[in-house]
């Protein structure tokens, strides 16, 4: 390699570290809600401060405790969708392809204008 392939490797590699801190050190609001969907269309929207279980048209579970939200069972063959981490923050989410769910947290505030379009 040469010398700007390492140049450019090596900030790639900051960017890449600084979009990571920035994702782990980024607070939750504690706020959050979790919005599940099923097949494209709007299955419930959950708050994230109050524990529960959500059956999901029987063919997933859901859990919301500590808030935070990880799928407990699922009848899909691959399972990837149960083995994934518990998510709490905004943009996170959980998909089920074979059942067609998605599980995403999103903010209980409200998004602030970062600019006018005319």
């Amino acid at each position: 390699m040469k010398k700007n392939d390492w140049i450019l490797a090596g900030v790639i590699v900051v960017i890449a570290a600084v979009v990571l801190l920035f994702q782990l050190t980024r607070k939750n609001s504690g706020e959050g809600e979790v919005s599940v969907s099923v097949d494209g269309e709007k299955f419930g929207i959950y708050s994230l401060t109050e524990d529960r279980t959500v059956d999901i048209n029987g063919t997933n579970r859901l859990i919301i405790e500590n808030g935070t939200a990880r799928m407990e069972w699922a009848d899909c063959p691959d399972q990837i969708c149960v083995e994934h981490n518990a998510i709490s923050r905004e943009g996170e989410s959980i998909i089920c392809l074979p059942n067609k769910v998605v599980v995403a947290v999103e903010s209980g505030e409200e998004a602030e204008l970062d600019g006018v379009v005319r």
